[in-house]
């Protein structure tokens, strides 16, 4: 990586770091962990935008990558993982690859990552170029998400990158218990909650917390 790319990437992290701090009531902190610091500045952000929107990788928005999607402001692809309270052995379910960078976010603390993308052509995009950079624990799925992915449940986190009018009672099947659910909810025209949905590990019963005011893409079932 150039210099240049190192010191974008370091003010990134700043702006996030401001932003954390701003919404540290939602958030119950106000610093993101070392551990997903680290992530965020090992994962080359300019690899997973087009060509001509490479100049605006380590700013601190979303991008459009085609197809009618974006890649995540970085601020949420943060907090998200943050939230998720990742370890290195644990084993986690992401709905909605888009380009694949918040599946190497996750893939940088998490033992195995299995994403889940809808749309064909970004799914397959999304595999080689994760595979060009190296994440050999990444399986990237061509599927519906909203199902989740029950073959390898079940997960101790899942993040979902897509807003859903309700919880998928598929997805928290598959959570493990113990384990969190970080998902946007509410309608596409309504206000948004990004929501943690924790199970409890002896009685299964959940308890949701967060809900810092986001906007999402609506979560759509079936494949294209």
């Amino acid at each position: 990586m150039t210099d240049a790319n190192a010191q974008a990437r370091q003010s990134l992290l700043d702006a996030i770091a401001r932003e954390v701090a701003a919404t540290s009531d939602y958030l119950g902190k106000d610093q993101l962990s070392p551990a997903v610091i680290a992530a965020l500045n090992r994962v080359p952000r300019h690899e997973f935008v087009p060509d001509d929107l490479r100049h605006l990788a380590y700013q601190n928005r979303p991008l459009s990558i085609g197809q009618g999607q974006t890649i995540s402001q970085p601020y949420i692809v943060a907090i998200m993982t943050e939230l998720a309270a990742l370890t290195p052995q644990s084993h986690v379910l992401e709905i909605g690859t888009g380009c694949g960078y918040q599946a190497a976010v996750l893939a940088e603390i998490a033992e195995t990552v299995v994403t889940v993308e809808r749309i064909a052509s970004l799914a397959d995009d999304a595999k080689a170029r994760l595979k060009r950079l190296g994440y050999g624990n990444i399986t990237v799925i061509h599927g519906d998400g909203s199902r989740g992915w029950p073959a390898e449940a079940p997960y101790d986190a899942i993040l979902v990158t897509a807003a859903a009018a309700k919880l998928p009672a598929a997805l928290l099947e598959q959570l493990r218990p113990g384990g969190r659910m970080v998902i946007p909810l509410g309608r596409q025209d309504m206000t948004q909650s990004l929501v943690v949905m924790e199970k409890d590990a002896v009685t299964g019963a959940v308890r949701e917390s967060c809900n810092l005011p986001v906007a999402f893409v609506p979560l759509l079932s079936g494949e294209e």
